[in-house]
């Protein structure tokens, strides 16, 4: 074990001592009692982390029970929803920084393995990320999602706010009627309510093996949840004890699984950003050909919060992951995972106790999966939720209204500066334009409160899991790169397609060129770390490969 070196060698008996003087016994440097880190995200900030102390103490009690020593320490967490429109371009900054986190801390403590207590948006794919990384024994608690609030026939939320200042903003309701909604949106611990980047990541988790089975989907206030938690801490000695790494379970075959999965419940464009960078980081290749390929191949079986009306706890209550798993076992590669069995056994075991929330795949509830790569004269790629657009808007042809920030098209949508048809585009929001590519979820739940059915959104930038409509985020090449999407001007006519997936606006390569030529970069406010992160995107594309 490599935590050898702190318990016997001379050299490190003043290492002995400090650990002694954080409570450690004797015998806890005894031969064969592996040393357990607990990367821990509690906070009292998002609600999908309020508990995870809880459950640490959990993991706790199943390490030490399996003859482990648990160490802890807290890893940082952004809310998106929090951040978003005030301040989140460090969002997606962060989940490296968290990946670095548990590098630092897993190798400057010689500790054996180690496990992520996690929620939110970028904690999971940054702690997937290290474990790819550290290729130490590793595996992952995810929180839990939240439960809706039941007021009548109606679900409530938290996410439904960002509508309501759509509302607000195309007069349709009176600030005081939004605030007067507020006591029914507030609901408890948990990771926001629908298939949104937080719950799609923990999904992704579950599918690529590194979590137990049913942890993506158990609510976080379920008793079974902190069962989890126990199970999860005894099960991390075990796989430190039998020496079962991340990159024997994060295989190719495995990610190909955990991208059919996300595709056939219709999970986050974000998935498309945070798998190839937990894939990378395990030395696998990923591109956004394999999204689209699966996608086209993989029927989406599943309407959920926000493209549907039903909750991750109707998807926990109609048989969870492994039901899923069930529906499409003819196309998952039989991987293996933490439990000790494989994904095959899992999707064979699962089953669905709801075809109605859980379809069939001869009664999908769209032919393809969730996600749909679109290409053309924009950009080299671009990404978007296709199971979330309504049918007459897969095919859209209208004139530009380009906006340089959110607040300007939000006062647009006061001021009814937007008409139905337009393409409002959002450029220079990318990884090194804005920079730190922040979510767009604000304007885009703003047009849709406001009425607005028939205007698509363009951005470099990225969509929350929560956006729906024709919403085209990941353009690349961004901007600032110099992408075309930075010579669109107001009225030029931009066409989409979906099921051609095609992007394009009309013009032609040399009025794109003479454009970008003189193209000015709208001026931002830099902190250190932003300035650092456009130093890393400058000739790069979101997904972090040279252009």
């Amino acid at each position: 074990m490599r935590s050898d070196i702190l318990k016997k060698d001379i050299e490190t008996l003043p290492h002995r001592a400090l650990l002694m003087s954080t409570g450690l016994k004797k015998e806890d440097f005894a031969e064969g009692r592996p040393f357990v880190g607990i990367a821990n995200s509690y906070n009292n900030i998002i609600p999908g982390h309020i508990h995870l102390n809880d459950l640490t103490q959990e993991i706790k009690r199943g390490i030490r029970d399996a003859g482990g020593v648990p160490f802890e320490w807290g890893v940082p967490g952004v809310c998106d929803g929090i951040a978003m429109y005030v301040e989140m371009r460090l969002s997606l900054p962060s989940r490296d920084h968290i990946a670095d986190n548990v590098e630092i801390m897993v190798l400057s403590h010689s500790l054996d393995g180690w496990i992520g207590v996690t929620s939110c948006d970028k904690i999971t794919p940054g702690m997937l990320m290290a474990a790819g990384r550290l290729n130490l024994p590793a595996m992952i608690l995810t929180g839990g999602p939240m439960k809706a609030n039941l007021v009548g026939d109606s679900k409530h939320h938290p996410i439904e706010g960002f509508g309501l200042v759509g509302q607000v903003k195309g007069s349709r309701m009176t600030p005081e009627e939004a605030e007067g909604r507020l006591p029914y949106m507030a609901c408890g611990a948990g990771s926001c309510v629908g298939l949104y980047t937080a719950n799609t990541m923990a999904v992704v988790t579950e599918v690529l093996g590194m979590s137990l089975t049913g942890c993506a989907t158990t609510l976080a206030e379920d008793p079974q949840k902190r069962r989890e938690a126990y199970e999860s801490g005894k099960r991390i000695v075990d796989l430190i004890r039998k020496d079962i790494r991340p990159r024997e379970i994060m295989t190719a075959h495995a990610f190909e699984n955990a991208i059919r999965v996300d595709m056939a419940m219709g999970g986050s464009t974000n998935a498309v950003l945070h798998i190839p960078a937990i894939a990378k980081e395990g030395g696998i290749e990923i591109d956004l050909d394999l999204f689209d390929r699966i996608s086209r191949e993989t029927p989406n079986l599943c309407s959920i919060i926000p493209a549907g009306p039903f909750e991750m706890a109707d998807i926990d209550r109609a048989g969870g992951v492994p039901a899923v798993l069930n529906r499409l076992r003819q196309m998952i590669n039989d991987c293996p995972s933490v439990n000790g069995t494989s994904l095959g056994q899992i999707a064979a075991r699962g089953a669905v106790l709801d075809d109605d929330i859980i379809r069939p795949l001869d009664n999908p509830c769209h032919a393809e999966g969730g996600i749909a790569v679109l290409r053309g004269n924009i950009a080299k790629s671009a990404v978007i939720k296709q199971t979330a657009v309504a049918e007459d808007m897969q095919v859209h042809s209208g004139p530009a209204k380009v906006f340089y920030s959110e607040k300007d098209l939000l006062d647009a949508i006061a001021t009814k500066g937007i008409e139905e048809g337009d393409v409002v585009v959002l450029p220079f929001q990318g990884p090194a334009g804005a920079p730190g590519m922040p979510e767009m979820l604000t304007p885009t739940d703003a047009l849709k409160g406001a009425g607005y059915k028939r205007v698509a959104l363009i951005t470099d930038g990225r969509f929350s899991g929560a956006t729906t409509g024709p919403c085209i985020g990941h353009v690349e090449m961004e901007a600032y790169n110099k992408g075309p999407i930075g010579a669109i001007r107001d009225g030029d006519i931009i066409e989409i397609n979906i099921p051609q997936r095609s992007l394009n606006v009309q013009l032609n390569n040399a009025e794109i060129r003479e454009r970008l030529e003189n193209v000015t970069v709208p001026e931002r406010t830099l902190t250190p770390l932003l300035e650092y992160y456009r130093d890393k995107f400058r000739g790069r594309n979101c997904y972090g490969r040279h252009l």
